[in-house]
């Protein structure tokens, strides 16, 4: 089925545009023509690019605002891939799902790894939580991918918004006490194009189903990742900031983050000889990118 495509949701995000720009033979998929609100465009799209394999990359991603609109999140995040997933499986082809590190509720003092009891805080990780049951219970051939922390060199994510606060501040503050694992969309979308290509090779085997963590190496805090966004940043002339570290009690918000979401890829690599590069050295290619092209 190689002649098929591979479809894409969420056409213009981060993680789409970078598949998009890893490969060729995508077709993606986003508004207004394949819509999470109007579930009969989910179907009408899929059956219109005839793919061999789906990756749902689209989602309702604002973390806060889906404290208020409950609904619009669990639309986006647990009955549309519900319909993807039942789509797939009428089909008989993979689904690749994409969720979060936000299904977890951060107590746990090490990395999480895939059989961890979940606890999201939240309604963004409740509702990201019920898209994984959603698809699980399907009966599609699909492989859900967790990730935490994602970012690139175009868009709206959290390095960008240091370079471009960074820019008129002499001081910045930022929470130092939650821990995770920062995320390249460049580096996510390798690792599931390779695990695309693995499946043209190989098939389908049961060993691919469930659950995976899929996210950089190594970890840092939100702290951490701004001190070493600068520093790179600097390597272009840039203006560095004094970055302080603050608690999370010190930046409240209408949404709980978990105060560990490391997660452990352990299974990844064991199952699909996948492992994601180094954060640090992901952030070095990526503000290399950012300076290159689109300076915030």
């Amino acid at each position: 089925m190689p002649d098929r495509p591979i479809f894409v949701t969420g056409s213009t995000g981060q993680l789409a545009s970078a598949l998009a720009a890893a490969a060729t033979g995508i077709t993606r998929a986003g508004r207004p023509e394949f819509d999470f609100d109007r579930p009969d465009s989910i179907e009408a799209a899929f059956r219109a690019a005839n793919p061999r394999l789906v990756i749902n990359a689209a989602a309702y991603t604002a973390v806060d605002a889906a404290e208020k609109d409950v609904d619009a999140a669990y639309r986006a995040n647990r009955d549309g891939p519900a319909i993807l997933a039942r789509l797939c499986a009428e089909a008989g082809i993979p689904l690749i799902h994409v969720s979060t590190d936000y299904v977890f509720d951060g107590t746990k003092p090490e990395p999480y790894v895939e059989a961890d009891p979940v606890g999201p805080q939240g309604v963004y990780g409740a509702s990201k939580l019920a898209g994984e049951r959603a698809v699980t219970e399907s009966g599609a051939k699909a492989i859900i991918l967790r990730t935490a922390w994602v970012y690139a060199a175009t868009g709206k994510n959290f390095v960008r918004t240091m370079l471009a606060v960074g820019k008129t501040r002499d001081r910045l503050t930022v929470v130092g006490d939650q821990h995770g694992c920062p995320t390249t969309a460049a580096d996510l979308a390798g690792a599931i194009l390779a695990i695309s290509a693995l499946i043209d090779r190989s098939g389908w085997q049961d060993a691919y189903r469930g659950i995976f963590h899929a996210a950089g190496t190594g970890a840092t805090t939100w702290h951490g990742l701004a001190v070493a966004t600068f520093e790179e940043a600097a390597r272009h002339g840039a203006k560095v900031p004094d970055v302080a570290p603050i608690g999370t009690a010190d930046w409240p918000t209408p949404a709980k983050r978990p105060a560990n979401s490391r997660l452990d890829c352990t299974r990844l690599r064991e199952v699909f000889g996948v492992s994601l590069p180094h954060w640090r050295e992901s952030l070095t290619r990526t503000v290399d990118a950012i300076y290159a092209t689109a300076p915030p």
